[in-house]
């Protein structure tokens, strides 16, 4: 009675891996070799364990990653994509992320670049980071629709939050004024406090002429180009070319 009642208590206390692991405790006859310390450190240990697991799954469901099976150990280094490993691997430790600074990715279509963000992102998770994704063009209706319904400054809020932001197809369309302006803020809110990886197929140079007017085009840059690392991705294959079906 008083083994249920222990049971019923961590499961009350929302303990439920502590109880299953002390429940499995009572039934294994190896375990009465052990010291109370040393048991009770166990129970700790499945607890803490289970804890940190449910909290990566809610990282990674919040991501929202195009591609959430993405990870930096299987980014592919053909000769002809011209990446160098010693830089994914010193961004994989997410030392950008804490230090605040952004991220191009900038590549032809079917260059791997949406890939290569969210094997970053999922370093940052497993740093325990709160990461976002979205496409620009999805980001930019957002805004559009929080702009009319009243919540315009609750969603800049919402994307000044993720320690990594990933917005993929940058540019990808010429901007209006309005988003233009929405972009800045989003920029703006951002700069020195949070990261942002940005997933363009137009260098740099290429940027102006998509944002349109030519202060809000100098005042997002300057927000971002600055105080960014950069990676070209060369693509002489596309990615999904190789990764398609092949003939049997």
């Amino acid at each position: 009675m008083l083994i249920e009642n222990t049971v019923s208590k961590l499961q009350e206390m929302k303990l439920t891996a502590m109880a299953k692991a002390f429940k499995s405790q009572l039934t294994d006859t190896n375990i009465n070799s052990l010291s109370f310390e040393d048991r009770f450190g166990l129970l700790v240990d499945q607890e803490w364990t289970s804890r940190k697991n449910n909290h990566l799954k809610r990282l990674i469901k919040q991501a929202k990653f195009s591609d959430p099976q993405a990870c930096v150990e299987d980014i592919e280094y053909h000769t002809d994509r011209n990446l160098d490993k010693a830089q994914i691997a010193r961004l994989s430790t997410c030392d950008f992320i804490t230090e605040h600074h952004n991220l191009l990715l900038l590549g032809a279509t079917g260059s791997g670049k949406t890939y290569i963000a969210c094997a970053l992102g999922m370093s940052a998770i497993r740093n325990f980071l709160p990461v976002k994704y979205i496409r620009l063009p999805e980001l930019l209706t957002e805004l559009a629709i929080a702009r009319g319904n009243g919540t315009y400054r609750k969603v800049i809020q919402q994307y000044k939050k993720p320690a990594l932001l990933i917005i993929d197809e940058w540019l990808l369309y010429p901007l209006k004024e309005s988003e233009a302006r929405d972009l800045l803020e989003i920029a703006e809110a951002r700069y020195k406090k949070a990261s942002t990886i940005f997933c363009s197929q137009f260098d740099i140079p290429g940027w102006c002429e998509k944002i349109g007017d030519p202060i809000l085009a100098d005042a997002i840059c300057d927000r971002i180009v600055h105080d960014s690392y950069s990676i070209v991705i060369e693509c002489k294959e596309s990615m999904r070319k190789r990764k398609g079906v092949t003939d049997i």
